[in-house]
C-alpha cells in the first residue's frame, strides 16, 4: 500500500494531483498540519524542521496551497532546507505532489498570509543536473555548498490562478 503524506491539509482532504501511475484515492495516508481544530494525524508548524518523520517514510507528499505559507521571499537556506527535508522523508523514487498560487495571481500576494511564491523557475534549482546543465552559461546561483537533496522535475503547469508541480525524489 502506498504511504502518503498530505500537509497543510486543513478541512479539505481532497487528492487533487496525481499521476496516471499513480492511484487517485489515499492509500495509507497521514495528515499533518499546524491548526489542531482540522483533526490532522500529526499536528506541526511547517516552519518547523526537521519534521516529525523517519528517513524514507513516504511514498508521495502532497502539499496544496500551503508552501507559499512558509518561508519567506528570498530566503534561500529555508526554501533548500524544507525541500530537503521532504526528499529526507520521501522514499527512493517517491513523489511530491504540489500546487501553490501562480506569480501573476491576484492570489499570490493579495493574501496577507502568503510569504513567498514558487514558480517553475523556483523547482529548477532543486534538480541537481540543472547545476551541471547550466554551470557558467546562466546567472543560475550554485547552491550545491547548501543543497545536496535531488529531485526530478515530473510535471509543471500553470492553470488559471494555479502552479501545481510534480517532483520525482532522486536518491
Amino acid at each position: 500500500m502506498t504511504t502518503e503524506l498530505l500537509i497543510g491539509c486543513g478541512q479539505n482532504k481532497e487528492k487533487k494531483i496525481q499521476l496516471k501511475e499513480t492511484n487517485p484515492e489515499w492509500g495509507d495516508l497521514t495528515t499533518l498540519d499546524s491548526d489542531a481544530a482540522h483533526d490532522p494525524d500529526v499536528v506541526h508548524d511547517l516552519n518547523v524542521l526537521p519534521y516529525p518523520f523517519e528517513d524514507n517514510t513516504f511514498d508521495e507528499i502532497h502539499a496544496y496551497e500551503v508552501l507559499e505559507h512558509c518561508g519567506r521571499q528570498g530566503d534561500w537556506q529555508f526554501f533548500f532546507d524544507q525541500f530537503a527535508e521532504f526528499w529526507r522523508i520521501l522514499k527512493p523514487g517517491g513523489h511530491f505532489f504540489a500546487s501553490c498560487p501562480a506569480w501573476d495571481s491576484p492570489w499570490a500576494w493579495g493574501d496577507p498570509g502568503h510569504t513567498r511564491i514558487i514558480t517553475e523557475g523556483s523547482i529548477i534549482f532543486l534538480d541537481q543536473t540543472q547545476y551541471e546543465a547550466q554551470d557558467g552559461k546562466t546567472p543560475m546561483t550554485d547552491y550545491r555548498s547548501h543543497y545536496s537533496a535531488d529531485f526530478e522535475p515530473i510535471a509543471g503547469q500553470t492553470t488559471d490562478d494555479t502552479f501545481g508541480f510534480v517532483l520525482k525524489a532522486r536518491k
